[in-house]
């Protein structure tokens, strides 16, 4: 369903802004390099960061084609195939985004998992002054277009409801792969499949991978939008009780297994191997997930799904360590991007900002790490919830856990500033948001640097609207947060020729 003429005019970024600098569009192809702004090592290759080049936002009470507000949908984004294209020094595409389980602040809610397509317009600003907050929006000009929603089989909705109960494994599922594990239900909405969405895979083929929190599960669904396959991880990710059994609720810890909240929030695909990761947020309970202090080592997964009609094998398994803070709190992962072999994006950040707790952020980066010299354990006694990686927070000595280094700095208050944006007081709608969830990489296309591309990146907002609309009733949250989404130009000169263009279908 199209969005009608007059909800697409409340969105549209406000016109009447002139960029008037030299250094705005059609200033890439070879004339002049953008400043560096920071740089990173990593397997012996130095990566660089040439800042903020592009922001925007959709307003926090524009609906979707459902009538529900449009919110969160910066938990995942992937480019639709085949739509990424640049004239002149603009680029423009459409964006598949994915929400999670909708306006939840009073506790989950019977939200139908969906994929938003949103038309972008990027027209970088590599000027050194700082635009207007208004004129910053004119550099990523966003509209929303359409969504899909998304079915179990035959034809039942999904739910975001808490998982509450267990729907058996289908006879067959350990030798047919296209059937169901035992899977994440919810008794109050007819026992069907409850889905806290955090990733998304575009696929060549036209179907989508998502990943998700409650079970945590990896799905593939049709392009419109039906489940076709599910990925189980080992038994040392699912949930379980003291007795050893499944328990998917959200609301309670588990004894083993993903943390509530914290499964599988990134997903990410290499296309040229087929090779699907995902990561979790942070540490397993047994890994010290259920403490701040202790959850810094997270695991990472790999999944050969180059037979879209056959089995996903678990292929590889890592420990990446996460950032931690001064007060060794570990910064949670909310989204991984392949970069290259063995390279890999996390977004890891605190939660403070526009919608958060405190207004100021000490932590909102993509940075980089590296799996070339860590240990593999897929397969091994660390599968089983028996075998902890790093009880208490402690790291097994006979684990060598990935290589980790900050890389881009999203709350650069010289990159905020020259788009009108802050960190910390005052509480506005020019204060950068508090969730930044998904990554997306597309290509300069400049020959004079032909290993430089944009980061596109995006926030959840948690649907935080006072003129929202859930399930078709109105609510007033009592802030309103936008929708933000920046561009960051950076030089990534260990991806594969081709590759990232393959990827997004050009």
């Amino acid at each position: 369903m199209l969005p009608t003429f007059s909800r697409l005019l409340s969105f549209i970024v406000l016109a009447g802004h002139t960029l008037a600098t030299p250094t705005s569009a059609g200033a890439l192809k070879g004339r002049a390099e953008p400043a560096t702004v920071g740089s990173a090592t990593l397997d012996g290759v130095i990566y660089l960061n040439k800042g903020l080049v592009g922001f925007g936002l959709i307003p926090s009470n524009v609906t979707d084609s459902t009538g529900d507000t449009l919110g969160g949908y910066g938990g995942a984004l992937a480019f639709k195939l085949g739509t990424f294209k640049e004239s002149n020094g603009v680029y423009s595409g459409t964006l598949l985004a994915r929400p999670d389980r909708g306006f939840n602040v009073n506790g989950p809610i019977d939200y139908q998992a969906r994929q938003h397509e949103i038309d972008f317009v990027l027209t970088p600003y590599y000027g050194t002054a700082n635009l207007t907050f208004q004129a910053a929006q004119q550099t990523l000009q966003l509209t929303y277009r359409d969504t899909t929603l998304m079915f179990e089989r035959q034809g039942k909705k999904t739910s975001g409801l808490d998982g509450d109960g267990v729907r058996a494994a289908q006879t067959g599922f350990q030798t047919n792969p296209l059937l169901d594990p035992a899977l994440p239900i919810d008794s109050a909405s007819d026992n069907r499949l409850v889905l806290d969405v955090e990733g998304v895979v575009a696929n060549s083929d036209g179907t989508f991978w998502i990943s998700d929190e409650y079970g945590p599960y990896i799905y593939r669904f049709s392009a419109d939008g039906n489940l076709i396959q599910t990925i189980q991880p080992p038994e040392a990710v699912l949930p379980l009780n003291s007795k050893g059994n499944l328990n998917f609720t959200s609301l309670t810890n588990p004894d083993t297994g993903r943390d509530p909240n914290q499964g599988f929030e990134g997903l990410t695909l290499d296309v040229n191997t087929g090779t699907l990761y995902a990561m979790l947020q942070s540490a397993l309970i047994q890994d010290g997930g259920d403490n701040k202090n202790d959850q810094r080592f997270t695991r990472l997964f790999a999944y050969d799904v180059s037979n879209p009609d056959g089995e996903a094998p678990l292929v590889g398994e890592w420990v990446v360590p996460l950032p931690i803070d001064s007060k060794s709190n570990t910064q949670a992962c909310s989204e991984i991007h392949f970069v290259s072999p063995g390279i890999f994006f996390a977004l890891s950040r605190d939660g403070d900002g526009r919608g958060g707790n405190d207004d100021k952020s000490s932590y909102k980066q993509a940075d980089l790490f590296s799996i070339a010299q860590a240990t593999d354990i897929h397969g091994s006694d660390f599968d089983s919830p028996d075998n902890p990686i790093s009880p208490k927070g402690k790291l097994n000595k006979n684990i060598t856990p990935a290589e980790y280094v900050g890389f881009v700095n999203f709350i650069d208050p010289v990159q905020l500033g020259r788009f009108g944006l802050h960190n910390g007081k005052p509480d506005d709608p020019t204060l950068i948001d508090g969730k930044w969830e998904s990554l997306a990489l597309a290509p300069v296309n400049d020959p004079a640097f032909p290993n430089d591309y944009f980061l596109f990146t995006a926030a959840d907002n948690d649907f935080l609207s006072t003129q929202g609309i859930s399930l078709g009733v109105p609510f007033n949250a009592g802030l309103d947060v936008d929708n933000q989404m920046m561009v960051w130009r950076v030089t990534l000169p260990s991806v594969v020729a081709g590759s990232v263009e393959k990827s997004i279908g050009i």
